[in-house]
């Protein structure tokens, strides 16, 4: 049975991986001329992710690719004093089982563990898929695939293709974030260093396997900005608007700009899709339910996703009408928590008052003074949700029968 996946970021490899252990063709389909190295940003994996990675037998090289960055240095606006932040209390609060790693490096490991088994095609897309499966490329060339799989982002073409335009399904959730890669004037080497103030934020952190640095950018605005998502002019037009006068390092960083060798920028934009199934086609990821980036756990979410739905087109022979509704009710108190977490960390990410910032340092203190079990235990009880990756449960598809090959008609 051949599958076709649209996307080699993070959790197009992942399924690869596990679709061909369960025996099935895969082809991996992606934009870019080469896997993506455009400089990335730091993502995490929580406990139901890193049990996959585990599964998958990667763990050895996503424990050597972590950032180790577990100190941050904060400059609020207006004060000329630090206060730093214990970021391990941080996350040990959020998951028992976390790891902090370049989206970039996790997206090779997942490609190295799969590329000797999937065939993967760079520098081509889909341009469109009948009822049948077939599909025909930018290229120009034609194939019939059993089933395709988006796993191509926010900004899914398969999706667009599929299901129709992106602003049926999306919800802004209030601020954007910018990345790029810069040289490391700090001297960071495992630590991060920002500065925030009333509305927006700015950063810089390295790591220790880094020749550079990533500068990171969030800030808020009261309504949606006007830009595409492909005009980088633009955006580097209004991150430079939105952080003009913010002091600290953010004029340097500024000068970086126009000679960055890789920039993201997007909104922190929320996917809300009743059904990611249609035919023969369904959604994996950021294509089907990303939370919003920086806010929800989507990496984690993404990784999840890949496994559950290969593991159910295994579990029901490669039957798409009975896995692909197993696949979505699986995970689907999942993605609707992630997004209810992203929508109010999306709120208490960047200081939204005078008051805000003020008690950022109070906040800080507090965190680095707990014992560490005392944090755990007051997130287990008073949050909304903050524990939420290490209450998933996986199935152990490992332990249901299925079928090693499938055929073309299955």
């Amino acid at each position: 049975m051949r599958i076709l996946i649209s996307g080699a970021s993070v959790a197009g490899p992942a399924l690869a991986y596990w679709l061909t252990r369960y025996g099935f063709s895969v082809t991996v389909v992606e934009r870019a001329p080469a896997l993506r190295k455009a400089g990335g940003h730091a993502i995490d994996l929580f406990r139901p992710a890193m049990d996959i990675v585990e599964k998958m037998g990667v763990l050895e090289h996503v424990l050597a690719g972590k950032t180790g960055v577990e100190r941050l240095t904060i400059y609020r606006e207006g004060r000329s004093r630090p206060t730093e932040l214990d970021l391990s209390r941080v996350m040990g609060a959020i998951s028992d089982r976390h790891i902090e790693i370049m989206r970039d490096d996790l997206s090779e490991i997942f490609y190295d563990a799969t590329r000797d088994d999937a065939d993967y095609v760079f520098g081509d897309s889909i341009a469109s898929i009948s009822d049948d499966g077939q599909v025909v490329f930018d290229s120009g060339r034609t194939d019939r695939f059993d089933l395709v799989v988006g796993a191509d982002g926010l900004h899914s073409n398969v999706r667009g293709l599929v299901f129709g335009p992106e602003q049926r399904f999306t919800t802004w959730i209030g601020a954007y974030l910018a990345v790029m890669s810069v040289p490391d004037h700090l001297g960071l080497d495992g630590r991060m260093e920002c500065v925030a103030g009333v509305g927006r934020m700015a950063g810089i952190g390295s790591t220790a396997h880094m020749d550079d640095a990533r500068a990171v950018f969030l800030f808020r605005t009261p309504e949606p900005l006007d830009y595409h998502h492909r005009d980088v002019d633009r955006q580097k037009q209004l991150l430079r608007e939105h952080v003009e006068g913010l002091g600290w390092e953010v004029p340097r960083l500024m000068e970086e700009l126009d000679r960055t060798p890789a920039f993201y920028f997007d909104s922190i934009t929320q996917l809300r899709m009743d059904t990611w199934s249609r035919g023969r086609v369904t959604l994996v990821g950021d294509a089907g339910y990303c939370p919003g980036p920086a806010v929800g756990g989507s990496t984690s979410l993404a990784v999840v996703g890949a496994y559950v739905l290969a593991g159910e087109l295994a579990a029901h022979g490669g039957d798409h009408t009975k896995a692909f509704p197993a696949y979505e009710a699986e995970i689907r108190d999942y993605v609707h928590r992630s997004r209810a977490f992203a929508v109010n960390a999306a709120k208490r990410i960047v200081p939204a008052s005078r008051l805000d910032l003020a008690a950022l340092g109070g906040a800080i203190r507090l965190i680095n003074s707990l014992p560490v079990a005392l944090t755990r235990a007051a997130a287990k009880i008073g949050s909304k949700g903050v524990r939420l990756h290490d209450s998933i449960a996986l199935k152990d598809y490992a332990s249901t029968p299925w079928p090693r090959s499938f055929s073309a008609s299955s």
